[in-house]
């Protein structure tokens, strides 16, 4: 597929420490504009990349993933922080494993302007067979249902990177059409954070692209 020509680069010092939950020097942000979103890649110090995503219109945020590169230099497999996950190997399976697929559990993080969120399609019981808590020891929170038939935990990675505390009172679930949409609400650090964020990505030279799939790596 082909990329931008060009993508500007811009020492950005906020937007490492947004990215670590801590200021880190020398970093620098990629940036190009592709059909209504815009698109980020990081590149840290420490040989860590952050590739995001925003909606250009409303600076929502529609992916975030990493990757770390090994011991040995090369380049590890980008792993998911937020936005739809891709079936593993989905490309090379029969329509009948693929379908068979869609009907397991399916885990995502789609956040709202105001909270952190994750959605668990296929999860056909009714809400109140659900338990949805936080784990203060192991900082995470804990689905799980009273038949025994789904447990999942998962961590906050942004309340890892500013060393926040996990508050139960602002934690929620709902359920409908066979979704469970789990909804945290954001604290302020992250609101302001994210709010300044959004006044640097304006300062970084942006490359535009006409290409539906234009990338910035």
């Amino acid at each position: 597929m082909p990329k931008p020509k060009a993508v500007g680069v811009s020492q950005v010092d906020p937007l490492m420490c947004k990215a670590q939950g801590k200021r880190r020097h020398g970093g620098k942000a990629l940036s190009a504009l592709c059909v209504g979103r815009r698109k980020v890649h990081y590149l840290f110090p420490d040989g860590k990349e952050m590739a995001e995503e925003y909606d250009e219109k409303t600076g929502e945020l529609l992916v975030r993933k990493w990757r770390v590169k090994s011991a040995l230099g090369a380049l590890g497999q980008w792993q998911m922080e937020v936005g739809e996950p891709a079936l593993p190997g989905a490309g090379g399976l029969g329509p009948e494993f693929i379908k068979e697929n869609k009907a397991n559990p399916i885990f995502m993080r789609k956040d709202t302007k105001m909270s952190f969120q994750w959605r668990i399609r296929n999860l056909p019981y009714p809400k109140d067979v659900y338990s949805v808590c936080v784990d203060q020891t192991e900082r995470c929170i804990i689905v799980q249902t009273t038949n025994k038939k789904y447990y999942k935990k998962f961590s906050i990675p942004d309340l890892d990177r500013y060393q926040l505390p996990l508050d139960e009172s602002v934690l929620s679930f709902a359920h409908a059409n066979r979704t469970l949409i789990i909804s945290y609400r954001k604290p302020k650090e992250v609101l302001e954070a994210e709010s300044e964020l959004q006044k640097e990505l304006k300062k970084v030279k942006t490359a535009h692209s006409s290409d539906g799939d234009c990338k910035t790596q």
